[in-house]
C-alpha cells in the first residue's frame, strides 16, 4: 500500500451528497404513501395535503433563508406558470403511481433528464452537441423497452408516467430561467402555495372525508415530501449538480424495494434493462454537462 493518502472529500461535498440520497428516501417513501393514498382518495385531494402540510417545513425553510424577504419575487406570472406546469406533471406522477406498479412508474419516470436536455434548446437556448443528443436517444430507446413494446406501449399508466416526465422537465426549464432573478426558497413557496390552491380548487367537486385513522397518511404525505424538498435544495447548495445529480436515480432502487416489499411487486427483465438504459444514458449526459462546463469556466478564466 502506498504511504500517500488518497485526499478526503470535501466535508460539504459528503453533507451534499448525505442530503440527496436522504432527499430521495424521502421523496420514494412519499410516493409509496400517495400510491397507498390513492387507493382511495382522489388525485386532486391528494396534491392539496401533499402541499398544505408541506408549509410547515417550507416556512422552517424560509426562516432560515433570512424571513419573509427571501419570498419576495419580482415575476409573479413566471412564477405562475412554473407552478401550473409542476403541478400537472405532480398529478400526472401521482395518478401514475395509482395506474402502475410504483417500480414501473418511477422508472418510466426516470426519462425526465433526456426531456429536459432536449427542451433546453428550444426553450433555454443552450447548445447540446452530438453526444448528448445520442444519449438522449439512447435514453429514449430505453423507455421504449421499459413500454414493453408489441404489448403496453399505448398503455394509459405508462403514458402518463411519460406525461409527468415531460412536464417535470419544462417545470425545470422554468426553474432555470427564474433562478436567473429569484431565490430558490420563493421559487419553492410560490409553486406549494399555487399547488395548496390548486388542489383546493378540487376538492369541492372530488374529495373523499378521511377518517381518524387515515389522517396520518395525508399529513405524513405533505409533511415528508416537504422535508425531501429542503434537503434536495440544500444538497445542491453544498455540491455541484454533477456530483449529486446521479444519486437521483437511486430512487429506482428504493422504488422496487418498496413496491416488492408493499405490494409484493417483482420487476421483470423488460423494465430492468430498460431502466439501465435510461439510467446509463442519463448519467452520461451529467459526465457531458460536467465536461462543458469545465471547459467553459477555463475558457472564460483565460479569457
Amino acid at each position: 500500500m502506498s504511504s500517500t493518502a488518497l485526499p478526503a472529500a470535501r466535508p460539504s461535498v459528503m453533507s451534499g451528497i448525505g442530503l440527496m440520497v436522504l432527499a430521495v428516501l424521502l421523496f420514494t417513501t412519499m410516493d409509496m404513501l400517495v400510491k397507498l393514498a390513492a387507493e382511495r382518495f382522489p388525485i386532486g385531494q391528494i396534491v392539496f395535503v401533499r402541499n398544505f402540510f408541506a408549509f410547515l417545513p417550507v416556512t422552517i425553510m424560509i426562516l432560515r433563508s433570512g424571513g419573509w424577504s427571501a419570498i419576495r419575487t419580482r415575476n409573479p406570472l413566471a412564477h405562475l406558470l412554473r407552478s401550473g406546469v409542476g403541478i400537472l406533471s405532480m398529478a400526472c406522477y401521482f395518478l401514475s403511481y395509482a395506474l402502475l406498479p410504483l417500480g414501473e412508474a418511477v422508472s418510466l419516470a426516470s426519462s425526465g433528464p433526456l426531456f429536459m436536455t432536449a427542451l433546453s434548446v428550444p426553450l433555454l437556448g443552450e447548445k447540446v452537441g452530438p453526444r448528448r443528443w445520442s444519449a438522449v436517444v439512447v435514453g429514449f430507446v430505453g423507455v421504449l423497452v421499459m413500454m414493453r413494446p408489441g404489448s403496453g406501449l399505448f398503455q394509459a399508466g405508462a403514458l402518463v408516467a411519460i406525461a409527468a416526465a415531460f412536464c417535470y422537465a419544462l417545470a425545470v426549464t422554468q426553474v432555470r430561467r427564474l433562478s436567473r432573478t429569484e431565490g430558490s426558497t420563493a421559487i419553492v413557496f410560490y409553486f406549494t402555495l399555487f399547488a395548496t390552491i390548486a388542489g383546493a380548487a378540487s376538492l369541492p367537486f372530488d374529495a373523499v372525508m378521511p377518517t381518524w385513522s387515515e389522517m396520518p397518511l395525508l399529513v405524513a404525505i405533505g409533511l415528508i415530501g416537504g422535508v425531501a424538498q429542503f434537503a434536495f435544495t440544500a444538497a445542491f447548495r453544498r455540491a455541484a449538480v454533477a456530483i449529486i445529480a446521479p444519486f437521483d436515480y437511486l430512487g429506482l432502487v428504493f422504488a422496487m424495494i418498496y413496491g416488492s416489499l408493499v405490494w409484493g411487486e417483482v420487476p421483470d427483465a423488460w423494465l430492468i434493462a430498460g431502466a439501465a438504459i435510461v439510467v446509463a444514458s442519463g448519467l452520461y449526459i451529467v459526465h457531458r454537462e460536467a465536461v462543458v462546463g469545465r471547459r467553459h469556466r477555463a475558457a472564460l478564466a483565460s479569457g
